[in-house]
């Protein structure tokens, strides 16, 4: 295992190396700067506008702005945020727990509602649950997150029950620890509901489907004919092999889901880094946006590591000299 660890994880050097410099790549070749906005103040001096430039060193080639960027991160370093002065770092971070809190929120919905549901339409295959709960899994992988946020905004609006957009309430720091928690949860719902139905609606399809193939195979079979109850053969035999994938997928599942995040964040107005994020694309923070790809790349890369050393413990079958030949 330790063997493993250590290659997967000087694997992640030259993979973290490429996607950062694309990125940077990309985001240098943008027309303008950050600076383009302020050049055509006519209140700001050539002369402060220079000064900014070599600030933030943009008036460097790029490949010495990358070195550059690269050693500063070698020491911990993600740089100064051109629209806020501040830590690239530290503004991730206040950002971040908000984020979190709704990607890990909808991932536990999306999973305890879609692997029961498949479960039971996988068993009653062809039974009016596994039409009407097929149909709506459809329905929710079609609908887009933006759409059925301002769907589910509307009807919070027309009913009262919940609050629409933002992160809390403008009395919260009037309320006492207990509502605070309590304030937060309740803008916290709508959200992250609208982030999980997608995902509920394709973990369901792909739960259904692993059944269905499982509950087939020879050694079910041999389950059966060794006289052992159905309840036994499903959730002994049948559950285990079929939650496999799964292992796999939840190590991407938190990564894809703070990207899909950053959506529903910019329709809710939610104080996470989707939004701050898209702010920074907008106003073409670079090393903003360098810190933020580089925290979901390590976040992806770190997750799929993760998945595989659970898939090793949950599964006999697999080792790791074979994730290493992978």
């Amino acid at each position: 295992m330790a063997r493993f660890l250590l290659k997967r994880l000087l694997n992640m050097i030259p993979l973290i190396i490429g996607i950062t410099f694309l990125s940077f790549l990309v985001m240098s070749l943008a027309p303008g700067n950050f600076l383009s906005n302020l050049k055509l103040n006519p209140a700001i001096s050539p002369q402060v506008i220079r000064q900014m430039e070599a600030q933030f060193g943009l008036d460097q080639p790029l490949l010495v702005r990358y070195a550059k960027w690269l050693w500063q991160l070698l020491h911990l370093n993600l740089g100064i945020s051109m629209s806020y002065r501040v830590n690239v770092a530290s503004l991730i971070a206040s950002r971040a727990f908000n984020t979190m809190v709704l990607a890990a929120t909808s991932m536990v919905f999306a999973w305890a509602v879609a692997i029961p549901i498949g479960m039971v339409v996988a068993i009653r295959q062809n039974s009016i649950w596994d039409r009407v709960l097929s149909f709506l899994a459809f329905f929710g992988m079609s609908v887009p997150n933006f759409f059925l946020a301002f769907l589910m905004m509307y009807l919070a609006l027309r009913s009262g029950w919940f609050p629409v957009g933002g992160t809390f309430s403008v009395y919260y720091q009037s309320l006492d620890e207990w509502g605070r928690i309590a304030d937060r949860i309740n803008h916290l719902i709508l959200p992250a509901f609208v982030l999980g139905v997608a995902g509920m609606a394709s973990l369901m399809r792909l739960m259904r489907s692993q059944i269905l193939e499982i509950k087939n195979s020879e050694f079910v079979r041999t389950a059966r004919a060794k006289g052992l109850p159905e309840r036994v053969v499903i959730y002994k035999h049948v559950l285990r092999n079929a939650l496999n994938p799964f292992v796999t997928l939840a190590g991407y599942g938190l990564a894809d889901l703070l990207g899909g995040a950053a959506l529903v964040e910019a329709v809710m107005n939610l104080q996470g880094l989707g939004l701050l994020l898209l702010d920074a694309v907008r106003s073409l923070d670079i090393y903003l946006v360098m810190g933020s790809v580089l925290m979901g790349t390590v976040l992806l890369l770190l997750g799929n590591l993760l998945a595989d050393i659970a898939l090793v413990m949950v599964d006999p079958r697999v080792d790791f000299s074979s994730l290493s030949a992978d």
